[in-house]
């Protein structure tokens, strides 16, 4: 019986080390029309998500506590990845560019339970033509940090870099 307790408890180990670790799913992309077609995009305006991470510990019989924020705006990150890639951000439609502009929505599309309380957070990205409205492309990818900060970071570079490949 005592031979058994440490097999016992390297499984255990091992598979709790699994679930802690799973790996972010492989973005999906769909394409239905070449996105080098469009030269200029429009962003809809997205809300700011905050971010809190705490860590305590303990030290000379006190208890402290250590607290950083961390904000992040999508909107800022995809014009970022945009502007890198050569498009130019439109504030509003002009009817004279409409054949060549996107508009590129976003959205936080779920959560992935990665076990032990860990999550993954899953977002989609959406081109639209401004002319037809047709879905040119979308990206759908998740991202898994410190914060929901770094989650949503993490999944806009991910989709992006997934779609401009």
């Amino acid at each position: 019986m005592k031979r058994l307790i440490p097999i016992f408890l390297a499984l255990l180990t091992f598979s709790l080390g699994c679930r802690i670790s799973r790996p972010l799913l492989a973005p999906k992309v769909t394409v239905n029309a070449p996105l080098s077609d469009y030269k200029y995009v429009i962003i809809p305006n997205t809300e700011n998500r905050t971010s809190n991470n705490s860590t305590y510990y303990s030290g000379n019989l006190n208890m402290y506590r250590t607290s950083t924020t961390q904000s992040v705006n999508p909107k800022d990150i995809i014009s970022g990845i945009l502007l890198k890639k050569g498009f130019i951000i439109l504030p509003e439609a002009k009817n004279e560019l409409l054949d060549k502009t996107l508009i590129v929505n976003y959205g936080e599309s779920g959560k992935r339970m990665t076990g032990l309380g860990g999550y993954t957070l899953e977002v989609t990205i959406g081109f639209v033509s401004a002319k037809g409205y047709n879905v040119i492309g979308t990206c759908v990818a998740e991202g898994q940090g410190s914060t929901e900060s770094d989650d949503i970071r993490i999944a806009i570079t991910r989709c992006m870099d997934a779609l401009f490949q």
